[in-house]
């Protein structure tokens, strides 16, 4: 009975195995150019990791990017050809020139702003110190004070 349940086992494993087979639209030639390219069915993902089953758009660019690697296009050529279709929005980040410039340099920007900001308001706001706004201290006074606390401890004893 162990035997006959082991092989039944085994032989499950291997057809699931074989049914999930790497072929030619998850080569990792279609992995590096997909990583470049955004997948528009509006999951946020690259057309490399696209994980909607039957997805409307990463399935057919996966074809057609393995169509052109085996016509022996660069990645680069590839991914114009995609950039030359459907614009930038094609491109998965933007290239760092022209306008686009500025969507890389921003967030440094924003940081920047925002620790002058901070470093502005904590000086602005920041109570002084006591000891700065303090009257200066009398001298005849604070010999009666310690004289006052010495015969207190005194008595203590």
């Amino acid at each position: 009975m162990w035997r006959w349940k082991s092989s039944l086992l085994i032989l499950l494993l291997s057809v699931v195995s074989l049914t999930q087979a790497a072929t030619d639209i998850i080569s990792p030639e279609v992995r590096r150019v997909g990583e470049k390219l955004a997948c528009k069915c509006g999951c946020g993902n690259t057309v490399a990791s696209c994980q909607m089953l039957q997805c409307h758009y990463s399935d057919p660019a996966r074809e057609k990017i393995v169509a052109m690697v085996k016509e022996g296009k660069s990645d680069d050529q590839i991914v114009k050809s995609f950039v030359d279709q459907e614009g930038l929005s094609a491109l998965a980040s933007p290239p760092a020139e022209g306008f686009n410039l500025l969507a890389w340099i921003m967030p440094w920007i924003a940081v920047a702003i925002g620790l002058f900001a901070v470093t502005w308001f904590v000086k602005r706001y920041h109570p002084k110190r006591a000891a700065e706004s303090a009257p200066p201290v009398d001298e005849e006074m604070l010999a009666r004070y310690r004289d006052r606390i010495d015969k207190d401890l005194a008595k203590l004893e």
